[in-house]
């Protein structure tokens, strides 16, 4: 299957910033001492550390990998197999399932802006519950805007899993691709060509 995305919302880039963020980390925890801890404490540090952006094609152009398309067929398969009616229900050991006989192409997908279209930011709060109490932390992604086309290709070992490999699809309208998908960045339509 030789299928178009169109994001009808903007999507999320999900890869941290700093290429050494294990060791951002670590020297963060260091003693008062560490010149690169001294370092890592300006703004502009801070706010590399803390942003996810897009991988980039050799032209600096955004791109995801071919591993988020499954991620988000295993993510669709896992919400729909709860769901009465719906394909994926019968769907047993979707993920092995999903590993083994589902495959995407390219391993880089090129994200295609629109006429006038630009990589923006967006800021947003993290919230969550800790053992000690409720907690916020701000997190910054790069996006790319609605309207942003992908191509993929679809192979399918399976003939019987093309229904609902297109159930899993179709769910992008409601839960998209990227990252902060349950506020509704990252949805999109899609389109099969012949």
């Amino acid at each position: 299957m030789k299928i178009k995305l169109t994001l009808t919302e903007e999507m999320l880039g999900t890869k941290p910033a700093d290429k050494e963020v294990f060791a951002t980390y670590i020297a963060s925890k260091a003693p008062d001492g560490d010149k690169r801890k001294e370092e890592l404490d300006t703004a502009e540090s801070r706010e590399e550390t803390g942003t996810t952006v897009f991988h980039r094609d050799s032209k600096g152009r955004p791109i995801i990998y071919d591993y988020m398309i499954k991620g988000m067929f295993k993510d669709a398969c896992g919400s729909l197999n709860r769901c009465d009616g719906t394909k994926s229900k019968t769907l047993k050991a979707y993920k092995t399932t999903i590993d083994g006989v589902i495959f995407v192409s390219p391993r880089q997908i090129s994200c295609v802006l629109p006429k006038g279209g630009k990589v923006g930011i967006c800021e947003r709060p993290l919230r969550c519950q800790t053992p000690m109490g409720p907690r916020v932390a701000l997190a910054r992604s790069e996006t790319v805007p609605a309207g942003t086309t992908l191509t993929i290709d679809i192979e399918i070992m399976a003939k019987s899993l093309e229904p609902i490999v297109k159930e899993w699809l179709d769910y992008g309208s409601k839960r998209g691709l990227g990252a902060w998908r349950n506020s509704g960045k990252g949805k999109f339509t899609w389109k099969k060509f012949k």
